[in-house]
């Protein structure tokens, strides 16, 4: 079915063919390079936006929305067309603003850490589906999203082809350039070699969470397939493609991962690594999530740990979490439907109109 965020310009002018042609430019610009809801095109007539509307329906609707203590973060819980449920979150600052997308409903990486690992593997979302994800956030936010991430639901590089398809269209429709993307995997090796031969000189994250096979095994299950070895192999060979640094993100979890020797045996990993202007370490305190019993390293222990990283050549960085009280935060989305609840303070979730604006 033909939705709003996946017609063509050909597809849009076949829909207008009785309509003036700058109708076409006029709908397209307001969807693309404003970026605002059909509904506010008032450029164009009402009639004729409801009979867009009509023609060509969103593809998400909203179940519940979040918004945390400091209200620059919020989380939507959307249901797709088939049923199927993926969140998103917007993270906003003063004059910009991220989307963190999901590429799947669920995950088949089973990682122990992260919820939607827990949650299990519903199915891919669609091209459309992952770019209206960005369009519906920035209807919702006064700055303009200038960064996507693909960290939210799902291994991107499991769902290769409509991965890169958004990307390209985010590009080339948003104008967002592809150095401001982000593509996290947790080390899926073929599709990291795919994307090393792209003329998409995205940033990669490889989330690599342990110094060696053994100690990662135990976390992200994958490693039994891929091991860090070609993991690192396959990351130099997008980070020469491309051009771009790669970042290694770096769930720190107390006791487990986060000792002085697996940073020194990280260090050493990393340091001879032969990537484009080095590793950088994105160090992460453990997020909670009702399926996993671990716990986060304190931040004054994590920026020992980047300390050790340093010695070894190795840029290191200590990331600063948000939204966490709505579970928001890295590796905490997780396909659910959620039950409206108070929370204290400021932050807030509702459950969401069934609009289509």
């Amino acid at each position: 079915m033909l939705t709003r965020y996946g017609a063509t310009r050909d597809e849009l002018a076949e829909l207008l063919a009785d309509q003036p042609r700058y109708r076409v430019d006029q709908v397209w610009d307001a969807l693309w390079r404003r970026r605002v809801p059909l509904d506010d095109a008032t450029e164009l007539p009402a009639t004729l936006r409801t009979r867009l509307g009509d023609a060509l329906p969103l593809a998400l609707s909203p179940v519940v929305e979040a918004t945390s203590d400091d209200e620059l973060t919020t989380k939507w819980l959307w249901a797709t067309r088939t049923g199927a449920e993926v969140e998103a979150v917007l993270m906003r600052w003063a004059s910009r603003a991220s989307v963190c997308v999901s590429s799947q409903a669920g995950c088949a990486m089973a990682c122990t850490f992260c919820a939607t690992g827990q949650a299990g593997f519903e199915r891919h979302l669609d091209t459309p589906e992952i770019i209206e994800q960005v369009l519906r956030a920035q209807h919702a936010s006064p700055q303009r999203v200038t960064n996507v991430v693909y960290m939210g639901m799902g291994e991107p590089l499991a769902n290769y082809d409509a991965v890169r398809d958004s990307i390209v269209q985010i590009r080339d429709r948003l104008g967002i350039s592809a150095r401001r993307i982000t593509v996290s995997t947790v080390g899926v090796v073929p599709g990291m070699r795919r994307l090393a031969t792209e003329a998409l000189p995205v940033t990669l994250a490889v989330s690599l969470h342990a110094p060696d096979d053994v100690l990662r095994r135990q976390l992200v299950p994958l490693t039994d397939r891929y091991p860090i070895a070609e993991i690192l192999d396959a990351a130099a060979e997008v980070a020469g493609a491309q051009g771009r640094r790669v970042t290694f993100e770096y769930a720190a979890i107390r006791g487990v991962n986060d000792s002085p020797a697996q940073a020194e045996a990280l260090g050493r990993l990393l340091g001879s690594w032969p990537g484009v202007g080095g590793a950088h370490v994105n160090l992460i305190p453990l997020n909670p999530t009702a399926g996993f019993p671990g716990q986060a390293s304190p931040r004054r222990h994590l920026h020992e740990f980047a300390l050790r990283l340093r010695a070894y050549g190795v840029t290191a960085t200590v990331r600063r979490t948000r939204g966490a009280e709505i579970d928001a935060a890295c590796g905490q989305l997780r396909r659910r439907t959620l039950t409206p609840v108070e929370h204290p303070a400021s932050s807030r979730m509702e459950p969401c109109a069934n609009t289509s604006s």
